[in-house]
């Protein structure tokens, strides 16, 4: 039986041999783990720049499948959605979680074990409770005042 990231197309562990700015399209969006952490609405500190999680989820976000409801056309309901790539990638890493396989690479680290390129498994980002799945907020339920109450720890 094949490798799944053979069967998938992809070159197998191309993330340790191509930079971010010559990966495909595939291959850029098989680095996403579909742990759903961008999704979350963010607080900065406007004094330290510090940036932390919440788990109050973005209106488009699906917390059972951690990913968004309406990515093709996300953009026409949240204007201020990023689309990362590798020409903004820069400039929007300290938004990005602790685990995103983008910010490791970019940072020249491994990818964690529970990655599904590494696992071969997308149920494995959820098994290694990294994701966010059924652990959200609906962010037109909560008051943005009330967010820091809902802050979520990242690993450092």
């Amino acid at each position: 039986m094949s490798d799944p990231i053979e069967r998938s197309g992809l070159r197998p562990e191309f993330w340790k041999t191509t930079p971010l700015e010559r990966m495909t399209q595939n291959e850029w969006e098989a680095l996403c783990d579909g742990c759903g952490k961008c999704c979350m609405n963010k607080l900065e500190d406007e004094d330290s720049g510090e940036v932390v999680l919440t788990r109050i989820a973005c209106r488009l976000f699906d917390d059972t499948t951690c990913r968004c409801s309406q990515y093709p056309i996300r953009h026409q309901f949240v204007p201020e959605c990023i689309s990362l790539s590798p020409k903004n990638l820069d400039s929007h890493l300290y938004w990005m979680p602790e685990t995103c396989a983008y910010k490791l690479l970019r940072q020249g680290k491994p990818l964690y074990d529970w990655h599904p390129l590494i696992s071969g498994d997308p149920q494995s980002v959820h098994d290694a409770r990294v994701s966010m799945q059924s652990r959200t907020l609906p962010e037109f339920e909560i008051s943005e005042d009330d967010w820091e109450d809902h802050i979520i720890e990242e690993p450092t």
